[in-house]
């Protein structure tokens, strides 16, 4: 079985090339190589390698910088996927791509089904929303859409990394406490999108890890774990704001957690909690750095 990984240079992109499966064929393409909506591109690698699946992993992830840069996010998360479910319709290749909790306001008190109505609060969310669309209108059934939320690694720029390098260094850190939402660990979400691969269900599922934080409460449970491994000074500091304290060009949905029901009855699985997988995440980086 061959699969072709769009993204392959971002944090996803390289999780998902690390854990492929035995007897899959992954050959991944970073943006580099390739970008996703260049079609005339596009249709020739994919009829050159014949991937049976292609997990989009591809896209534009700043948040902030979005609200500024609206065509290159645009491009990268609306006309890519519509390009990417065009050539895949034409090829006959199962499409699994990956969206976001930013497509949802935040202001319900339940997790968000996959069913519930979408209503992006940043150029961000309502470029991912759109691209969304796309997949669905292109390809119904043959596409399986994966909406998963706070998203980081042990390597690369995320949430994760970059308060480890400020509580490393000493920084006293203020963090927002009125986001609630599930940080997901790459190589939990990397096995969820190759197990859709290989089993090509459609429609639009839910993935995050198990639980419930804030950023406050994921930056002290970071630091806590951190501390015990040995990767920061004892001394550290994290202070509780609010949203309002804390201004971003994005607005940011203040509740997103999404309801992953669905998703662990078609794959027969169940998530671990956050906290776990950070400590592995973690274990990961101490591993890395001589620890």
């Amino acid at each position: 079985m061959t699969v072709l990984v769009m993204g392959a240079g971002g944090q996803l992109g390289k999780t998902l090339l690390e854990k492929a499966p035995p007897g899959v064929a992954a050959r991944g393409v970073t943006h580099a190589e390739l970008d996703v909506a260049d079609e005339k591109a596009l249709s020739a690698l994919i009829e050159k390698i014949r991937p049976s699946a292609v997990i989009n992993a591809a896209g534009f992830t700043q948040v902030d910088a979005a609200e500024e840069k609206h065509a290159e996010a645009q491009r990268a998360n609306a006309e890519g996927p519509r390009v990417l479910a065009t050539v895949c319709a034409r090829a006959n290749a199962h499409l699994v791509h990956v969206s976001t909790d930013y497509v949802f306001d935040g202001e319900q008190n339940r997790p968000y089904r996959p069913t519930d109505m979408t209503a992006p609060l940043s150029v961000y969310g309502a470029s991912k929303r759109d691209g969304e669309l796309h997949v669905t209108r292109i390809l119904g059934d043959r596409a399986c859409i994966v909406r998963t939320s706070w998203v980081y690694s042990a390597t690369g720029r995320n949430f994760i990394t970059s308060m480890l390098g400020r509580l490393k260094s000493g920084t006293k850190l203020r963090v927002v406490s009125d986001q609630i939402g599930a940080p997901t660990a790459t190589f939990s979400l990397a096995e969820v999108l190759w197990r859709f691969a290989r089993t090509p269900l459609g429609g639009i599922y839910h993935w995050s890890d198990a639980g419930v934080a804030s950023w406050y409460d994921l930056t002290v449970a970071l630091a806590e774990e951190a501390w015990e491994l040995g990767l920061i000074p004892a001394d550290y500091h994290v202070e509780s704001i609010s949203t309002e304290e804390y201004p971003t060009p994005a607005k940011r949905p203040r509740y997103s957690l999404l309801d992953r029901r669905a998703t662990e009855a078609a794959l027969s699985m169940s998530a671990a909690h956050w906290r776990v997988n950070l400590r592995t995440t973690l274990r990961a980086i101490a591993r890395g750095a001589g620890s």
